[in-house]
This record gives C-alpha cells, sequence and structure tokens, in this order.
C-alpha cells in the first residue's frame, strides 16, 4: 500500500464517496506502473460504475487541463503521489438541454 496521502484540491462528492475514491486511486496505483495513466484511470472508472452506476469519467496524469459538465455531488479532483486524479459522473444529456 502506498504511504502518502491523497490531497483533495476541489469536490462537491460525500465524505464516504471521497474516501472509496482515493483508496481505488491507492489500490489502483498498487497494481499498475505509475506511468500507465490509462490503466490507472480505467480501473478507478469500472470499480466506480460497479459501485456506483454507470457514467463515472476519470482522468490521471501529471500535466492535464480539461472542461466538463458533471451530475452534483459526484465531482472530486485530487492528487496523490505525483499523479492527479479527476473523477466524476456525466450530467445527463437531458439535464445539460434543460440548464
Amino acid at each position: 500500500m502506498l504511504e502518502g496521502k491523497a490531497r483533495v484540491e476541489d469536490t462537491d462528492m460525500p465524505a464516504r464517496m471521497q474516501e472509496a475514491a482515493t483508496s481505488a486511486a491507492s489500490r489502483a496505483l498498487d497494481l499498475f506502473d505509475v506511468a500507465d495513466c490509462r490503466a490507472i484511470a480505467g480501473h478507478i472508472k469500472a470499480e466506480f460504475d460497479k459501485r456506483y452506476g454507470v457514467g463515472w469519467q476519470c482522468v490521471v496524469g501529471a500535466n492535464f487541463g480539461c472542461f466538463f459538465t458533471h451530475t452534483s455531488g459526484t465531482f472530486i479532483y485530487f492528487s496523490l503521489e505525483r499523479l492527479s486524479f479527476l473523477l466524476f459522473k456525466a450530467a445527463a444529456a437531458a439535464a445539460i438541454a434543460a440548464s
């Protein structure tokens, strides 16, 4: 297990879900090479899809930008080790059209 602690930069997730996200990231880093960001992101996404329903998106890397719309209460951006993690559940198309 990693000894580093995740540093949450921004979130609107409930505390228990935040803990699940950082734990999933820690497990993924134990399973995959730190350079394999795609596999790490895929593992976290699959874990959240299974636990909280489909529609999760995950981005992992050392340097990235993004712009997205998410379902309220499902967003977290945090760092662990030298990587940053962005995890969110995509907003439904109908909800976007209504805004």
